[in-house]
């Protein structure tokens, strides 16, 4: 029997090609199945993947990626500069429904200078040009010509990653399988399965009985049952800052949430402490805007808005709401009544909900909430834009560049800007931030970008949670590094007698 890792999933991936890949699922599966031209390395500097090498010329307007040889597709078909080449007329294609377009935006063009070296040419400098490379690279030979929006080609990627997709049962598991060609040697886990176990309550269950491998706990779960000493037995614990955060967003377009007094209001209605001492039982830290502490570009002298709800009551009879006989605030003689949608399975952000639902009770509010599936969540309700509020959370990349989910013109279906936020100077620091490469600079503009957001508050940031991932002890070669330990994946190993479970 091969030895196989069984990590487990609260959601279903959607789509496997890379350029389709928005969702935690999706992209952990396609990660293992594609490679970019470049990655992070453990220090989180940029090193090469599918690229060996690159030289950046004249003031980053030109880069030259030398590609690495005999790298093979899953079919055994060899990479080329054609497929980068591809990837990017690709990506760029308008009629192909991609959120991660506005990263080669600024790029003039793309160009094989033979088999082996690209040239990428830009139209202005790219202070995020290197790391928008690490996009996972698509086969010329096997899509071009087709409609790869069509279900059928992110069911069945051929890629050069470390892994080939051997099955897929929606809604249960996805099984892949090690490429005994991968161009950085095979890996050494043969077997990489994700099962989908949509309650977490469950999911522990089966990591308690061998079903599951690897999950990431919930805070109750690591505070009660992680340093047992049978756990501890059996597994390995990590605890780290997620480089991300979780938020309550707005729809913009909802009338209730255009006042940014009522947004500031809400603000003040939320006990972020309460949240994180009796949701995360103290595995976290308050978020006070779109960069977690761990980012470069964090500004230290932004505060998260006091829990104050007298002050919220202020702000809201400022917006022209009045309390009602029945304790329930209006306007215009409609009831401030809204729902709160989050995904099944994830139980921090249900109760977080629930304590937000009784803070915004004290001041006024009814807050429904609605628990969906993962997937309908977000090809249902967010891609379509039918939701009123939503808790969720972003998992960042390295690059403080947030274009994609607060600029003006990424509001469209598909895209990350689905609150549908607009401010002409933050839109206007953004492509600034974009076209500055001295870290200063970049700094004091992304400062300024999180000083507009915290105080505008098109979402309720709320909270940066702790990552608490456990493993079976009989993995081995794991190690944690800045971007968590999941980066030499590949150089994992089971001994010959833990190949089973006990």
């Amino acid at each position: 029997m091969p030895n196989t890792i069984t990590v487990g999933s609260i959601g279903d991936a959607r789509r496997l090609l890379p350029l389709f890949a928005s969702d935690s699922a999706s992209a952990e599966i396609s990660s293992l199945l594609f490679n970019g031209l470049v990655r992070y390395g453990p220090d989180l500097t940029l090193e090469g993947e599918l690229a060996e090498r690159w030289e950046v010329r004249r003031g980053g307007l030109e880069i030259i990626f030398h590609l690495r040889r005999g790298v093979k597709w899953h079919d055994g078909q060899e990479f080329t500069a054609e497929d980068v080449v591809f990837t990017y007329e690709t990506v760029t294609n308008p009629r192909v429904p991609t959120p991660y377009s506005s990263n080669y935006g600024p790029v003039e063009r793309v160009e094989a200078l033979d088999r082996y070296t690209v040239r990428v040419l830009y139209k202005e400098p790219f202070a995020p040009a290197l790391e928008s490379w690490g996009m996972g690279i698509l086969p010329k030979h096997v899509l071009q010509g087709k409609d790869i929006a069509e279900e059928k080609y992110s069911r069945n990627p051929i890629g050069t990653g470390p892994y080939r997709l051997k099955e897929w049962l929606t809604g249960q598991k996805i099984v892949l399988e090690a490429f005994d060609d991968y161009f950085e040697g095979r890996p050494g886990i043969d077997r990489y399965i994700m099962r989908i176990i949509p309650d977490t309550a469950t999911m522990f269950l089966e990591l308690k009985f061998g079903g599951v491998d690897f999950m990431n706990l919930s805070p109750a779960q690591y505070k009660l049952q992680a340093h047992t000493e049978w756990f501890e037995r059996y597994f390995q614990k990590f605890r780290y800052p997620a480089f991300g955060f979780t938020y309550m967003g707005y729809n913009l377009r909802d009338w209730r949430f255009q006042d940014v007094r009522v947004r500031q209001a809400l603000g003040h209605a939320i006990d972020r402490e309460a949240i994180i001492k009796g949701v995360l039982l103290g595995y976290g830290t308050v978020c006070t805007g779109p960069f977690p502490p761990e980012s470069w570009a964090y500004n230290p002298a932004v505060k998260a808005p006091e829990y104050n709800p007298r002050k919220a009551l202020r702000l809201l009879e400022e917006a022209g709401w009045r309390l009602g006989p029945d304790g329930i605030l209006r306007k215009d003689g409609k009831p401030f009544v809204f729902t709160v949608l989050t995904n099944q399975g994830n139980t921090a952000r249900l109760l977080t909900a629930q304590i937000i639902q009784e803070n915004l009770k004290e001041v006024g509010i009814q807050m429904n909430i609605k628990v969906l599936e993962w997937q309908a969540l977000l090809h249902e309700f967010i891609d379509k834009r039918r939701f009123e509020a939503i808790i969720l959370g972003w998992a960042l990349s390295r690059d403080p560049d947030l274009y994609d989910i607060w600029h003006s013109s990424k509001t469209g279906e598909g895209e990350f800007n689905f609150v549908s936020y607009s401010n002409p100077e933050v839109d206007r620091l953004l492509e600034q931030g974009r076209r500055t490469f001295d870290l200063q600079e970049r700094r004091r503009i992304y400062h300024r970008v999180h000083e507009i957001l915290a105080q505008e508050q098109p979402y309720a940031f709320l909270y940066v949670p702790d990552a608490l991932p456990v493993l079976h002890k009989r993995f081995k070669g794991v190690r944690k590094t800045a971007l968590g330990i999941w980066y030499d994946f590949i150089r994992w190993w089971v001994p010959q007698d833990k190949a089973l479970w006990y």
